[in-house]
């Protein structure tokens, strides 16, 4: 990077502090900070819904897995199919639920239900699960901005994370999604920026390259389950145990919740869904069609490709950025990345300091309730601090892994997402079920997940996990609640599928879901005729 880069970095950080200040200063409650006053139009909570999880880790983890990672290839683009489904789901079955609650956390409902300790159990799991995963987010960002400052990672951990707490805890939950919006469009046009230099730098002749690299352009894998046979990423495993990851990770995880929860009706976070639901494959494919170009870019560049021998894959477009990319661009770039970063880490941060605030704070000191707006706000803030710092120490005890960050963001999440979504669904669907069923359910299904990540993980696919977690769940509780009588169990919500635009929304979202799997086959036929 030269001056005119670090000019444009230092100004956009720069930039993002400010705003989140500015808006920060506006914040008179909770309700405010952690919600925006449930003031957020749609069309933002949707894209920030959207570029919440495609950050630096999709950026730098996808084009790394589709060219360079062992077995990788545009396999990956199978995970893609199962969006348009979850939308449809959550839809149906979690916004009125969450809606009719109305409260600041979601884990407020399973209270209602099935009673204060099913709450605190879901929070603590999503508490150590997010925290893990805002700390693989900000070791993804480390990994670009160490190459391209020429800093030791470590150090540059530290940076971004002071930025990214101080950011965060300014702004809330408004600046979150400013932010989120603005770092969406810079990274999408980054992406496609970087694919026109591929382009040149090869003088357009990347689809005769490609010719000779078959296996990495294959689409679809109908030739294995996922059990077994060590095929993580196959069709099956991909379209079936990623519709439930992420059923559960845009409706039961509350660093993506809280936003459904941001906009005055019902019928706004239903249309957040279906722009999630619409834009995200494009957005996907943008940023695939570099780990495409890539492929025969390493084949004719055999100088850059001995780079990245020994290497973490994930270097490998931090590497072609830092050494392609014109000065200017490379510094709007990297600002895009840090705010990418900064993107997913405070979603994470804002929602772990409302859960750990409102759904264990709150019950262990009810003197609590008694502050005033004021200082509720500032230990939501200092809380928001806290966790920052827990965020970048797991960073840091990361350094030096072995696998794409890609892979491990996911399955910290697969661990546990299968199980807790299976609590909401017994609580919405299920008048027998009651606290002391859900919870040995639970702690049944999170325990067989993470044997299968100790004594599996190279046999059977993580992404079955969310399905086998799920069922164990729901098996464990129908067994102990046939046998216990007397638990704590309330009324189930009644959930209704009957509203005209909701059909439109779900049609919708069915031929999203048509167009994704054709356009599979349109790419695969015309990488492989």
């Amino acid at each position: 990077m030269n001056y005119i880069d670090w000019s444009i970095l230092i100004t956009y950080i720069g930039f993002i502090i400010l705003m989140g200040w500015y808006v920060g200063r506006k914040q008179k409650s909770q309700d405010d900070y952690y919600l925006g006053g449930k003031k957020i139009p749609p069309w933002q909570m949707g894209l920030s819904i959207m570029a919440t999880q495609v950050s630096a880790i999709s950026l730098i983890g996808a084009p790394a897995f589709i060219a360079l990672k062992n077995n990788g290839g545009l396999v990956w683009l199978q995970y893609e199919f199962a969006i348009p489904l979850a939308m449809i789901g959550i839809m149906l079955i979690l916004v009125p639920v969450f809606y009719k609650t109305r409260s600041i956390t979601i884990y407020e409902f399973l209270e209602k239900r099935f009673g204060s300790n099913v709450r605190t159990l879901i929070s603590l799991i999503f508490l150590i699960s997010r925290g893990l995963g805002a700390g693989v987010a900000l070791l993804a960002t480390g990994i670009v901005t160490a190459v391209c400052l020429n800093w030791p990672l470590a150090e540059t951990i530290l940076l971004i994370g002071l930025v990214s707490i101080i950011y965060t805890t300014f702004g809330g939950i408004v600046a979150d999604i400013y932010s989120d919006i603005l770092q969406l469009f810079i990274l999408w046009g980054g992406s496609i920026l970087t694919v026109i230099l591929l382009w040149n730098l090869m003088d357009g002749h990347a689809l005769t390259l490609l010719e000779n690299d078959f296996t990495r352009l294959q689409v679809f894998d109908f030739s294995a389950t996922g059990f077994g046979d060590g095929k993580t990423f196959a069709f099956w495993p991909m379209i079936i145990g990623g519709f439930f990851l992420y059923l559960s990770y845009y409706g039961c995880d509350q660093s993506q919740a809280q936003r459904l929860l941001t906009t005055k009706t019902e019928k706004g976070a239903k249309k957040a869904l279906v722009i999630n639901g619409l834009l995200r494959f494009p957005l996907v494919l943008t940023y695939c069609a570099i780990g495409i170009l890539l492929i025969p870019f390493l084949n004719s560049n055999i100088e850059f490709a001995s780079q990245l021998e020994n290497v973490n894959p994930d270097f490998l477009v931090p590497y072609f950025l830092t050494q392609y990319m014109p000065h200017g661009l490379l510094g709007l770039l990297i600002a895009g990345l840090f705010a990418a970063s900064m993107s997913s880490i405070d979603s994470a941060l804002n929602s772990l300091s409302a859960s750990l605030y409102q759904d264990i704070l709150l019950k262990k000191f009810p003197a609590l309730k008694k502050l005033n707006n004021k200082k509720q706000v500032r230990l939501s803030r200092w809380l928001t601090i806290g966790w920052g710092v827990i965020a970048t120490g797991f960073a840091l005890q990361m350094i030096g892994g072995s696998e794409t960050v890609l892979e491990l963001v996911n399955k910290i999440g697969s661990a546990f997402y299968g199980p807790v979504l299976a609590v909401f669904l017994i609580g919405i669907f299920s008048n027998k079920a009651g606290q002391i069923s859900v919870i040995s359910g639970l702690i049944a299904g999170v325990l067989v997940n993470i044997l299968l990540w100790q004594f599996f993980e190279n046999s059977i696919s993580w992404l079955w996990w969310n399905v086998v977690g799920l069922l164990v769940t729901i098996l464990i509780n129908w067994f102990v609640s046939a046998f216990i009588s007397g638990q704590i169990s309330q009324k189930k919500f009644r959930v209704d599928f009957k509203t005209s635009l909701l059909k439109k929304y779900v049609i919708v979202l069915l031929m999203a879901f048509v167009i994704i799997i054709l356009a599979g086959y349109g790419i695969e036929y015309f990488f492989l005729k």
